[in-house]
């Protein structure tokens, strides 16, 4: 009997032992966890930012080669325009929630109006026409509204008419819409920005659109690529 209760015990010291390196060794994992972290939350996982793999650039000829470089060009060119109209936008709405009186918020809107329209019109007239093409398409991807309609909201129909009318003497239309799901172009202009957002040649900013960049590029990968 006495044999058994030493056994008994014996075994007890050692299943306690145990216990104190494994809570030991939990600790350990855990305080390295909270350093990875950075905070006092413990995780089971971390989480880490979107990365694209980009597949390498093909062309069927060098006409389609040029035509895409020209494209990026333009692209990287514009895009600071679209974003920072995006900016003010956001930075408008936000204001003008603040702001309790309606008279109060007609002068503030009509004050960024005007602050918006002099900072754009001299740096537009600096942008050919596809530039001015490619940055209507741009707005619409930062903002989810077309440039017409910001206009529209903005001022008024009839100059946002107005507007669309002389913009067509260049045959550049405010209402163009940025599809990169169904137009070819748009998916090019897609793919070089999330390439000069990850060179960090543009500084990034999600769209406003409901797309899945990842899902675009095997929909528009050359059928050679889909067959692999």
């Amino acid at each position: 009997m006495r044999k058994r209760i030493l056994v008994f015990g014996f075994l007890f010291l050692c299943f306690l032992g145990m216990s104190q390196v494994e809570e030991q060794q939990m600790d350990s994992v855990t305080e390295k966890k909270i350093i990875i972290e950075g905070d006092s939350i413990i995780r089971n996982s971390i989480d880490l930012g979107e990365v694209y793999v980009f597949s390498k650039l093909k062309f069927s000829d060098y006409d389609s080669k040029l035509r895409y470089y020209i494209l990026r060009r333009k692209t990287i060119k514009v895009f600071p325009y679209a974003k920072m109209a995006a900016d003010r936008l956001t930075e408008l709405n936000d204001s003008i929630t603040k702001i309790k009186k309606n008279r109060h918020r007609k002068r503030y809107t009509k004050e960024v109006q005007k602050f918006i329209e002099e900072e754009f019109s001299a740096e537009l007239k600096k942008l050919t026409r596809t530039e001015g093409q490619i940055l209507v398409k741009l707005i619409h991807r930062q903002t989810g509204t077309t440039a017409f309609d910001l206009v529209k909201e903005l001022r008024s129909g009839w100059r946002a008419f107005w507007y669309n009318t002389t913009a067509k003497m260049f045959d550049i239309s405010i209402k163009e819409e940025f599809h990169p799901e169904s137009v070819h172009e748009d998916y090019l202009i897609e793919d070089i920005l999330q390439r000069a957002f990850a060179a960090s040649r543009l500084e990034r900013q999600s769209s406003a659109l409901s797309f899945d960049y990842a899902t675009l590029s095997n929909k528009w990968a050359p059928k050679e690529d889909k067959k692999k």
